[in-house]
């Protein structure tokens, strides 16, 4: 696992010496965030062409709170440290538009989540889920040594599995992973998508990997992570060639 942490470091600093950043890193940053919605909502079971995403052609609930989202992501990065709760419950306020209640938005869930389109199974009572979210947001505002990839890992695990919203879950756990890779120091600049990485991965397996609870299960998953914000630096150094070519 130590291995494809580092090797995922070493691309993403790579990628910050690309030369096109040197000029055009905001609009790299804007496109890398386009992609990384579309994938997201992909991932919830939307997928629609990234070419109609850019006309703004594409109205489904599930893509526009997965943009909303991310695009907020830029101004919630400062509070993430501090107050992690008050950052999801807005993050799901954005995210949860047209799928909630409307009295639900933003609040965790007290009863059963909603149907999960992974099927990974029950998500925990609203008890345990409550419990387990107060040791990750100690987690998230404590002083812990664990490299900003797989505390991202963790957190965005115990998002997707507890889904302490009930709907929408899944959208609020990738912007929370990409929250911590930018807060945390591995991507500052907000240029790598990871999302379009997990896209392309065997995302609920390496889920039900963690869930399992192992250090087998939980180590294969942050590998995946890893794996994914490679894939991701893969994506974004396309938009930079593209970007100098043009």
């Amino acid at each position: 696992m130590p291995e494809a942490v580092e090797e995922a470091r070493e691309a993403v600093d790579r990628l910050y010496r690309h030369r096109v950043l040197r000029r055009r890193s905001p609009e790299v940053s804007a496109e890398a965030a386009l992609r990384g919605a579309r994938a997201s909502a992909a991932l919830a079971g939307d997928d629609v062409p990234l070419d109609a995403l850019r006309r703004g052609e594409v109205s489904s609930p599930v893509v526009q709170g997965a943009l909303r989202a991310s695009a907020e992501l830029g101004r919630l990065g400062s509070t993430w440290r501090s107050t992690p709760r008050q950052v999801l419950a807005r993050v799901h306020t954005l995210a949860a538009v047209g799928l909630a209640d409307e009295a639900d938005i933003g609040r965790p869930r007290t009863g059963a989540a909603a149907a999960d389109p992974l099927a990974l199974g029950p998500a925990p009572s609203a008890e345990q889920t409550a419990a387990r979210m107060d040791a990750l947001f100690a987690l998230v505002t404590g002083q812990t040594k664990a490299p900003a990839l797989v505390l991202a890992a963790v957190v965005h695990a115990e998002l997707a599995v507890l889904r302490p919203f009930g709907i929408a879950d899944g959208v609020v756990a990738r912007a929370a992973e990409r929250l911590t890779l930018v807060e945390y120091g591995l991507d500052p600049k907000s240029l790598v998508p990871s999302e379009v990485g997990h896209l392309e991965l065997p995302y609920a397996e390496g889920l039900r990997a963690y869930l399992q609870g192992t250090g087998e299960g939980v180590a294969a998953w942050v590998r995946q992570c890893a794996s994914a914000v490679t894939l991701g630096v893969r994506e974004t150094t396309a938009i930079c060639e593209a970007m100098q070519r043009a």
